[in-house]
């Protein structure tokens, strides 16, 4: 054989092996949407498609309750209903004998619907300790929550909570400050905000209803022995007074019950004895 023959038959294997090779490239597997992120007991539409014009099959792989709302050769449409817990959800196809597939994690969120907000105590002089407390019930996923406890407009603590922290529980953040004269000026509360932006949701915020605290100065430890010495004395008279007017009150009565004595005694005597 030629030199000339044997490169001809070269690039024809070349072209052969290339040929065969584009007509089994890789196909791909989509899911839409691609974030799934919903409240308890909702369901959502999910729409698996793929790049293989004449896959011989495919579907939607999960433990939940699932519809075909409507296909076609390269894609599925579906509904998933009754989602209470996190799942993940598997779009599969396959083409030439070859499967690929795709997941997509489905997360359940309640959003934070109750925030309470608790000082104590609610009456405290200055310089001295009080605590803020904030109460969120229900929420999830926790990773996501964030506590603030503000003074106004002013941030004084926040907290957020870590992916351990069961589902469904009361999250709580606690704050321990000292109390100023320009706090009784203040609101203080609480916001709690849900961020679900990184699983494809939206930022949910909640307040707490705003509260006060009374402020007052603390009596100097002088003035406290003044009070305490005219508190004394004014005791003293009230209880000198009232033993004064008992003593009074007897000996006024003794008196009177004296002289109707001698008189009941006269009027006894027989009339003989008498002058």
């Amino acid at each position: 054989m030629s030199s000339f023959g044997f490169g001809t038959l070269t690039v024809a294997l070349f072209a052969l092996v290339c040929c065969s090779g584009s007509d089994e490239k890789a196909f791909e597997v989509h899911m839409r949407p691609e974030k799934l992120i919903v409240e308890p007991k909702e369901s959502l539409k999910v729409n698996c498609s793929t790049t293989c014009n004449q896959p011989e099959v495919g579907g939607l792989e999960t433990s939940l309750n699932k519809i075909l709302l409507a296909e076609q050769a390269q894609w599925k449409h579906y509904l998933i209903s009754n989602i209470s817990h996190d799942t993940v959800l598997w779009c599969h196809f396959t083409c030439s004998g070859k499967q690929e597939s795709m997941s997509s994690n489905v997360s359940v969120y309640q959003p934070p619907k109750q925030v309470f907000l608790t000082l104590q105590p609610t009456w405290v002089a200055v310089g001295k300790s009080f605590t803020i407390e904030c109460r969120v019930p229900a929420v999830e996923p926790l990773d996501r929550l964030t506590l603030f406890l503000l003074r106004g407009n002013e941030t004084l603590h926040s907290q957020t909570f870590g992916k351990a922290a069961p589902a469904l529980q009361e999250a709580t953040a606690t704050f321990s400050s000292t109390a100023h004269r320009e706090d009784g000026h203040h609101n203080f509360s609480c916001l709690a905000e849900l961020n679900l932006t990184s699983r494809g949701g939206d930022v949910f915020q909640k307040h707490s209803a705003p509260k006060m605290l009374e402020i007052y100065e603390p009596v100097p430890d002088s003035q406290m022995v003044i009070i305490v010495i005219v508190v004394s004395v004014l005791l003293f008279l009230f209880v000198t007074s009232v033993l004064l007017c008992f003593i009074f009150s007897q000996h006024w009565r003794q008196r009177r019950t004296g002289t109707y004595g001698v008189r009941a005694a006269w009027r006894r005597l027989p009339q003989a004895f008498r002058p």
